[in-house]
């Protein structure tokens, strides 16, 4: 597992099945069981997605009676759409400098000399 946070929450998202349960938990609390129940695989291996999201803080589990609910802690995801934020900057500037070249060559029409 990688030592930095922001690589840890990568690892973790890279697997489907955690991003599923993340999304699942995103609606509310659930249980190991609840989390489970869409997908074909072991309580076992639940429990084992759900001890990598909560070692990389992206889950809590709590305790009411036998039951030990799951709930989404958001705080290493605002360090990801941080990072990702400085990307989204360059690609809304290459679709604004795109838009003004065809904006352009509509004015000016194509190079054949048709008017668009």
């Amino acid at each position: 597992m990688p030592t930095d946070p922001l690589s840890t929450t990568f690892a973790t998202l890279a697997d489907p099945t955690r991003r599923a349960i993340l999304a699942r938990l995103a609606l509310g609390e659930a249980t190991v069981n609840e989390l489970a129940a869409p997908f074909e695989m072991s309580l076992p291996a639940i429990s084992k997605h759900l001890k990598v999201l909560e070692r990389a803080g992206l889950i809590t589990r709590g305790r009411e009676a036998q039951w030990r609910p799951c709930r989404l802690k958001a705080g290493p995801l605002k360090e990801v759409a941080g990072w990702l934020e400085h990307y989204r900057r360059f690609w809304d500037d290459s679709f604004d400098r795109m838009a003004d070249y065809l904006k352009e060559i509509q004015t000016k029409g194509d190079p054949d000399g048709r008017k668009n």
